[in-house]
């Protein structure tokens, strides 16, 4: 078990961009950089005995940091703050104050807003073999969230081929919090489209959204429509295939317990990807607007050929009173725990 610290030579914001890799007895090994908390990496070893990359990302940290890229962003493997999905009308009140926040395309507030977390240089703590601790200090008034928002952010490679995000945060002013990680995973040794992927998910609700994604407060039972992932389930049965999946899965479990999200398996490298969380929620999106070029070895990056499985609060909880809390305040502790475990068929 080992990890190593490697410098980039790419500077942002006068701060060099490092790239930590954590690497188990089992040659797992995971990329993570120090710009956007991005995870560049997640190699396995498959059924096959060969090794595969599961997640999409370019192989050079100046690509993701380039205009072709930023205008059709996806936020590859970036961690998303401080409100992942989006706020209706990038607008909200926190006792008796609204703070308006950027409006993106259809006029509410995205991932955080024009710049986010995925988009800035977090600070290396420490490095304890196998794991990181990156560190993102958050100004009162950044992208017009109140108060000073600190998060630690600790990832951790287990022997088990477990990868454990913990995620920690304090502020000294009501803020509104809800963080994510937004992985884009495929788990088929030559890429390509994720439909025959086989996908579980324990959540009998999911949630209502208006015509922009909107989430309106109104949980639905999956039972009878397409959303139902209670079972094993080709990802591709049952979708509209000219939209896919993009949407929030209420889990079936105890607030704040550590338990199953998701479980995803791929048939001709043989992996499953299980995903536990102590979140409430899980987005689950199938990369609709997917359109990337010059991705790992040169590979174009099309709609469908990735998904995510996005752990998080219920979106838009800070303008919705019966959701779970997303305000944190001054001497409160946010937590939460999301962990990407990698096992054979």
């Amino acid at each position: 078990m080992e990890t190593k610290l490697i410098k980039t030579g790419k500077f942002i914001d006068e701060k060099e961009v490092l790239a930590i890799e954590l690497t188990n007895i089992h040659g797992t090994y995971v990329k993570i950089y120090n710009y956007g908390a991005i995870i560049g990496k997640f190699v396995v070893a498959n059924k096959n005995g060969d090794k595969q990359d599961i997640v999409l990302g370019f192989d050079d940290v100046d690509q993701y940091t380039s205009d072709e890229y930023l205008n059709s962003y996806p936020f590859f493997g970036a961690v998303i703050g401080r409100y992942a999905n989006r706020i209706k009308n990038g607008r909200f009140s926190i006792d008796g104050a609204t703070y308006q926040l950027s409006q993106a395309q259809g006029g509410d507030c995205l991932h955080g807003g024009d710049v986010g977390f995925d988009r800035r240089m977090w600070e290396v703590l420490s490095t304890i073999d196998p794991s990181v601790t990156l560190q993102y200090v958050s100004p009162d008034g950044e992208e017009n969230f109140p108060g000073n928002l600190t998060v630690q952010l600790t990832f951790k490679l287990t022997d088990e081929n477990e990868l454990i995000l913990d995620f920690k945060a304090t502020t000294d002013a009501p803020t509104a919090v809800n963080l994510t990680h937004h992985g884009y995973f495929n788990l088929a040794p030559q890429g390509g489209s994720i439909a025959n992927h086989i996908h579980r998910m324990p959540a009998s609700n999911y949630l209502e959204q208006d015509d922009n994604y909107v989430v309106t407060g109104k949980l639905i039972p999956v039972e009878g429509t397409i959303h139902d992932f209670l079972g094993d389930k080709a990802i591709g049965r049952d979708w509209d295939p000219t939209e896919g999946y993009d949407q929030t899965y209420v889990l079936d479990k105890p607030y704040g317990e550590l338990t199953l999200a998701s479980e995803t398996s791929e048939e001709t490298g043989g992996l499953k990807l299980s995903v536990y969380t102590t979140e409430p929620v899980a987005h689950f999106y199938t990369a609709k607007y997917l359109e990337v070029k010059g991705g790992k070895e040169g590979k174009d990056y099309h709609p469908y050929e990735a998904f995510c499985v996005e752990t998080q609060h219920h979106p838009n909880a800070i303008n919705i009173p019966t959701f779970p809390n997303t305000v944190l305040r001054p001497g409160e502790n946010y937590k939460q725990t999301t962990i990407y475990k990698i096992e054979h068929n």
